[in-house]
């Protein structure tokens, strides 16, 4: 997501039906459950977990959902190996993708992402091959409505944010990756409504595409990586 649709697009998905915010979920607790395995079910012990929280609870996950993911996850004997493999590569017009994944089948998983890049016009890439236009940062959307901008942008100064930005009736709060999780905590004292919260990967600079059907093609290239199981995050330098 990116451009001046991206907000538009995270609400759209947290108004998704059941069926499509039940997937969210299972995605969101196969990442607390790994995160419970490698760092256990603490948060104030386990920053990964922490961070992981906060994005569900912004993608309005109830607490005793969450929480019953992690003492679940802290009680289990189930053996399941999850990796954590990000794949990159080019959509049509050289737009820069990033695919972040969990999965406990690797060759079925790159083989899927693969097939995804070549039916809408991209390619798979090596490694590196895009990264290099991305920073990872903690992005903070607070709904701007009926906010006073200077005041919402002096807390999140005084709460350690690293920049701050207006897009889309939004207010957009950028972190260090290291500091995200104490900024929201501090945001979140303040009753803020958060739209999203989570470590992303930040494009450096973004591609336009005049093009109606190629943005269609990316469109649906991004639309099916998304809902595929093994895929939990997507970014892109496309500017929508």
């Amino acid at each position: 997501m990116s451009g001046h649709s991206k907000w538009h697009n995270i609400r759209l998905k947290k108004e998704k039906t059941d069926g499509q915010r039940a997937q969210i979920f299972t995605k969101l607790s196969r990442e607390i459950t790994v995160a419970v395995k490698e760092g256990g079910p603490d948060p104030s012990s386990n920053s990964k977990l922490k961070d992981i929280i906060s994005k569900a609870k912004a993608a309005n996950v109830p607490n005793d959902n969450i929480y019953r993911v992690i003492d679940k996850a802290a009680g289990s004997s189930d053996n399941s190996n999850f990796e954590s493999i990000t794949y990159e590569g080019y959509g049509p017009e050289g737009v820069a993708v990033i695919v972040e994944t969990l999965t406990d089948n690797r060759n079925r998983t790159v083989s899927e992402v693969r097939h995804y890049f070549d039916k809408y016009g991209g390619n798979l890439g090596a490694t590196g091959c895009v990264s290099w236009n991305f920073k990872r940062m903690g992005v903070i959307g607070i709904d701007s409505e009926d906010l006073d901008e200077d005041a919402v942008m002096l807390d999140a100064l005084d709460a350690g944010a690293s920049d701050f930005k207006t897009e889309d009736e939004v207010f957009e709060i950028y972190t260090e990756p290291e500091n995200f999780g104490s900024v929201l905590e501090q945001l979140q004292k303040l009753n803020y409504t958060f739209v999203s919260a989570q470590i992303e990967q930040v494009p450096q600079t973004y591609v336009k595409i005049e093009d109606e059907a190629k943005a269609a093609a990316l469109q649906k290239l991004l639309d099916k990586l998304e809902e595929f199981d093994d895929v939990q995050n997507v970014w892109h330098n496309w500017e929508e």
